[in-house]
């Protein structure tokens, strides 16, 4: 199994400390809450209240991550203070999911203050060597102004769009490379999250040429990492220059296709679009090489930790699709009530409020930030799909 390279940068930081009052959003009910015993028949069915676990493991992770200098989230929560870019951009997406789902100036304070902090962490830009790195902030931060309209998020996001165009080239037919120093490897992760991002300025500007790049880079992925019967996304191709195809499976992937078809067909209504997604999300919940009994795989921490929380993003989006017949909206949903259940009575220990990386079983002493993050947007996303009627 490949695991993609570590890229945990360790810094010297004298920069001036960002204060932010921790205002505690957990519930008590929450840091006690016990796996629910086997009921009776009749007796009142245990209850899953995913807002108010969501605002605690916000809570959680906030108190315990965080850096001493305020800037941004360190690597785990037994005294690794490194800086690692990915994750830092996803933690503004989940802080951005507690804002939407809260209204709360407390999400909308720390989500700005991170934007910032990761420059100053970044050694004062915004730019790295990863370009799905760069991606992953990029969608971060264009999801934060179209909700905020706050100008610094668009001039974030089109800083790093325009960074990352430098990584499109011929070489194995396309797609955008995963590094500066590879511009011959080429990947999901580096071209998905570019379709997303493309397909996202379209819809905000309407650039006929943001358009033709998500749909090239699309056409690219279907074509050369993606099972056109089976739906399965493989990882990347050409990375010992030799035009091979790596045929790892890893959960993230099948979410950034899955997200790569529905912002496509967010903006074309292309059917195909949607029944591509369609195709590699029902192989997604279903695959043995993607999960464990209905309950997406425990790919270890570190970088892996991370995965599964993305494929569970963009599956929910999916859901989300009002175009989506009802019979399959309602299998999407139930696998993601099955992990979230889980996982609230599994896979969280408490009262830390950490979170394990097999979300079946209890988190060992140690929980990677990416880990942590994995299983809040899984919460998250329960949360918001039990508010918009779509899970009971």
């Amino acid at each position: 199994m490949k695991i993609k390279q570590i890229k945990y940068y360790t810094l010297t930081l004298s920069t001036l400390f960002i204060g932010l009052a921790l205002t505690s959003c957990s519930k008590k009910s929450d840091v006690a809450v016990t796996p629910p015993p086997t009921k009776p028949t009749g007796q009142t069915p245990f209850v899953y209240n995913y807002a108010s676990l969501a605002d605690s493991l916000q809570a959680a992770t906030y108190s315990t991550f965080k850096s001493v200098n305020g800037n941004y989230f360190i690597q785990n929560n037994t005294g690794n203070t490194n800086f690692n870019y990915w994750p830092n951009a996803h933690v503004l997406d989940v802080l951005t999911d507690g804002y939407l789902r809260t209204k709360s100036t407390i999400y909308s304070q720390r989500m700005k203050a991170l934007l910032t902090g990761i420059k100053a962490a970044n050694g004062g830009g915004y730019p790295n060597e990863y370009y799905d790195d760069m991606g992953w902030l990029a969608n971060a931060s264009l999801r934060d102004y179209n909700i905020t309209k706050d100008a610094d998020y668009l001039n974030v996001a089109q800083l790093l769009y325009t960074e990352i165009k430098g990584a499109s080239n011929n070489i194995a037919g396309g797609g955008i490379a995963w590094r500066r120093s590879q511009l011959y490897y080429k990947n999901i992760p580096s071209t998905g999250n570019m379709t997303i991002l493309a397909a996202r300025f379209y819809k905000l500007q309407n650039k006929p040429e943001d358009l033709t790049l998500a749909k090239t880079l699309y056409s690219w992925m279907k074509t050369n990492l993606v099972n056109s019967t089976t739906g399965v996304v493989l990882d990347g191709i050409n990375r010992n220059q030799d035009g091979q195809v790596d045929s790892w499976v890893f959960t993230y992937n099948q979410g950034l296709f899955i997200g790569s078809a529905v912002e496509l067909y967010n903006v074309t209504k292309d059917p195909t679009d949607l029944q591509d997604a369609i195709v590699t999300a029902n192989n997604a919940i279903a695959d043995p090489n993607l999960t464990v009994n209905g309950i997406f795989k425990d790919e270890g921490q570190g970088d892996g930790g991370l995965f599964k929380g993305v494929a569970v993003r963009y599956l929910t989006l999916l859901a989300e699709v009002p175009d989506l017949d009802e019979a399959t909206r309602t299998k999407y949903v139930n696998f993601l009530q099955k992990n979230a259940q889980t996982l609230y009575t599994k896979g969280i220990g408490r009262p830390s409020l950490m979170i394990s990386p097999n979300w079946a079983t209890l988190p060992s002493a140690s929980t990677d930030l990416t880990t942590q993050l994995s299983g809040q947007m899984l919460i998250e996303a329960a949360a918001t799909l039990t508010a918009e009627g779509k899970m009971k």
